[in-house]
Parts: C-alpha cells; sequence; structure tokens
C-alpha cells in the first residue's frame, strides 16, 4: 500500500509539474512579452530572467493564493470519501494541463487561473453536486477576473498619460525624463519590498511582521534606488531638445525592472494553479483535510511550482509572447513600461489578498490602457476579438473536460 501510495503522489506531483510547465509556456510570457516587444531585451534573455524570478515569486510569495486554490473552491465535507477527493483533484489538473497546453500552441494567453478553477468545479459537481462549490468564493473570485483587467487597463492608461504630460510635453524630455523615471522605479520597489515582507515566508524567517516596520524599510529602499537610478542616467545625454529616441532609451533601462516586476508578482500569484490540488492530494493523502485555509504549503512544492513554470518559460514561451508583445498594439519602452508597471501592481495586490486573477487578463488589459492612450484606431480589435472569445470559453471547456475525465477515473479506479 505505501508503494501504490507513493507512486500515486508522485505522479500527482508531475502531473502538478506538468502543470507548471503549461503556466511558464502561457502566462510567463506576459511578464516579458512588453519588453521583447519594445526590443529592451532579447527572447533569451527573457525567458531566463523570468524563470529565477517567478521562481522566487513562487516560494517566497506563493503561499497566499495556493491556500485559496487548494482549499476554499470545493466544500470536502459535501463529498467526504479523500479517494474520490484525490482523483478530483488529478482530474483537475489533468483538465486544465491539456485545456492550457491546447491554448499555447494556438498562442492565445488564456488564464491558467480560470483553468484550474473551471476544473475544480467540474469535478465538484460531479462529485458532490452544486452543493459542494463554494459559489461565494467564486463570485469573489470572478469579480477579480472582470476587475483586473479594467484596473489593469486604468492604471496603465494613467502611467503613460503622465509619461506624456511630465516628460514628452515637456521642453526637454530627456532632462525631464531623468527625473521621472527614477521616482516611478522608486515607488516600484517600494511596492516589490511591501510585498515581501506582508505575510510571506521572508518576512516570517527576518522577524519583520509589523506595517510600520515594512513601511519604514520599503519607502528606504525606494528612495535608496531612485538616488540610484538617477545617478546612473545622469551620464545620458540628449541630441537635441526635443530628443524623443533617448527618452524611449532612458526607458528601456527602465522597462528591464518592471518586467521584472511582472515576473516575480506572476510566480507569486500563478503557482498556485499547479500546486494548490498538489497540496490537496498530499494532504488528503496524510490523513489531512487538505481544505484548511490557514494551513502552510510545504516550500518544496512552491519550489517544485516554481521551476515547473521556469522551464515552460525557456521552451515554449516565446508562443503567447507574439501575441501579447506586438500583435494587440504596437509598443515602445514607454508604453511597455506603463504596461508593466499597471499588470505588476494589480497582481501582486491581489496576490497578498489571496485573490487568483489572472495574470493574462490584467496584462492584455494593461496593454488595452496603453493603446486606448493613443486612440482606439492603435488596437488591434480584431485580436482584442479572439482572445476575449478564449477567456469566455476557459472555464466550461475546463469544466467539462475534468468532469469528464473524473468519470472516467472513477470508473477505471
Amino acid at each position: 500500500m505505501d508503494i501504490i501510495l507513493v507512486a500515486v503522489l508522485g505522479g500527482v506531483g508531475a502531473l502538478g509539474f506538468y502543470m507548471a510547465w503549461n503556466i511558464g509556456a502561457n502566462d510567463v510570457a506576459n511578464s516579458m512579452a512588453t519588453a521583447v516587444g519594445a526590443r529592451a531585451i532579447t527572447f533569451k534573455q527573457a525567458v531566463i530572467i523570468a524563470g529565477v524570478l517567478t521562481f522566487l515569486g513562487a516560494v517566497l510569495v506563493g503561499s497566499h493564493v495556493t491556500e485559496t486554490i487548494k482549499g476554499n473552491i470545493v466544500n470536502p465535507n459535501m463529498i467526504g470519501d479523500s479517494h474520490v477527493l484525490m482523483l478530483g483533484f488529478i482530474a483537475s489538473l489533468l483538465a486544465a494541463s491539456f485545456f492550457v497546453t491546447l491554448a499555447t500552441w494556438k498562442e492565445m494567453p488564456i488564464s491558467t487561473t480560470h483553468s484550474i478553477i473551471g476544473a475544480l468545479v467540474g469535478f465538484g459537481i460531479i462529485a458532490g453536486g452544486d452543493a459542494c462549490i463554494n459559489w461565494g468564493k467564486l463570485l469573489e473570485i470572478g469579480a477579480s477576473w472582470i476587475l483586473s483587467p479594467i484596473f489593469g487597463c486604468i492604471l496603465a492608461f494613467l502611467v503613460f498619460k503622465v509619461i506624456v504630460k511630465l516628460i514628452f510635453s515637456r521642453k526637454d524630455p530627456v532632462e525631464s525624463a531623468k527625473i521621472v523615471g527614477p521616482a516611478i522605479i522608486g515607488i516600484t520597489i517600494c511596492l516589490i519590498i511591501i510585498s515581501l515582507f506582508t505575510n510571506t515566508n521572508v518576512g516570517a524567517i527576518l522577524g519583520i511582521t509589523e506595517m510600520y516596520l515594512i513601511g519604514i524599510i520599503s519607502a528606504l529602499a525606494g528612495i535608496l534606488v531612485t538616488f540610484l537610478s538617477a545617478i546612473s542616467l545622469r551620464k545620458i545625454q540628449g541630441r537635441s531638445f526635443q530628443d524623443y529616441d533617448t527618452v524611449e532609451l532612458l526607458f528601456r533601462k527602465l522597462q528591464i525592472g518592471t518586467s521584472c516586476f511582472v515576473a516575480f508578482s506572476h510566480g507569486a500569484n500563478d503557482v498556485a494553479n499547479a500546486i494548490g490540488p498538489v497540496a490537496a492530494v498530499l494532504a488528503l493523502s496524510t490523513g489531512n483535510d487538505g481544505f484548511n485555509a490557514l494551513q502552510a504549503v510545504p516550500p518544496y512544492l512552491l519550489a517544485l511550482g516554481g521551476l515547473g513554470i521556469a522551464l515552460g518559460a525557456v521552451t515554449w514561451g516565446h508562443r503567447v509572447m507574439r501575441t501579447v508583445g506586438g500583435r494587440i498594439t504596437s509598443l515602445t519602452n514607454t508604453r511597455g513600461f506603463s504596461v508593466d508597471f499597471g499588470a505588476a501592481t494589480t497582481v501582486l495586490l491581489a496576490s497578498n489578498l489571496g485573490l487568483p486573477i489572472s495574470t493574462s487578463h490584467t496584462v492584455v488589459g494593461a496593454v488595452i490602457g496603453v493603446g486606448l492612450a493613443r486612440g482606439l484606431a492603435a488596437i488591434d480589435l480584431r485580436v482584442i476579438k479572439k482572445i476575449i472569445y478564449s477567456w469566455m470559453l476557459t472555464v466550461p471547456l475546463a469544466a467539462i473536460f475534468s468532469a469528464i475525465i473524473f468519470i472516467v477515473l472513477r470508473m477505471i479506479l
């Protein structure tokens, strides 16, 4: 029996790793697509940076949302049988993974969050009826799916408008960029530090849990980075008073930093899609309910998910990157910077609130926001229409796939 249990757990771990690989192939592209589309970095540089930072985000901050995925969608008390629950989580991983693989092959930036939650709902309804689904939590998550692209769109729109107002509209854009750019980077670093220490393993290990301490540390870090950025950009000289190319060159350096911000926040949020069901199966196999939202997720599972995401980005990440980085609207470094800042701020805020929002939705919303800042004609509405259709189909199709796989597994096993 022990050998069988080990084999089952190994298989579930492999499925979780496969799902994480799919996340890397489809979603991590979103973190670096704008930087590649704006030619701030090469594809090879993008996938290496994304792989490292999503791994760190998953391990250091990823427990918040993983606890939501593994325990607050399906009510185990309405199903009861732990073996049925284990089969259900296995079916969910298989269904979501297959669907994301198909979408990535078609180069569509779908939501892996939609996929896994839709799959959980599919098996839950078959196993215990609609009463076992936490519809309240699902409604809360559904609202975040709608609000995240809207919020990302608005924030990216405003950031780009600020850049236009404070830099491009000035008499000397290059000198203005040397002041405004480092200030925005300082704010970015401040947000990252707050996320790193707020209810995470980092804060617990270092004993920094009080909000006033976190606020002081993040503010000092932001000021320091602002100062260092200003020094590094001081040497760059414009070729004329209206030298917009040099401004874009300045933001090319800054955009790399915000792309890293998105990659880190993505690892924090989306590792849950792969590891949440694995954590539940592990808890069920050891006699626990696997659904306690306060129960810690083992760090090695977060690391497994982070590694899978990193490999997915390296091996197949270029497919969706082409769509997000170049087919919705044309991107420059200032536009890409605005997209990254708006998207990453939205995703990190949601991660710390325990809301499994869609990185894909948020990034696409932010790209649309930057496009709208230049007028509706700047957006390819045909691409947007295809993306929205794929979003609408994700939850029901993942639920149907999961229900079918669950029924087959239950008949066999």
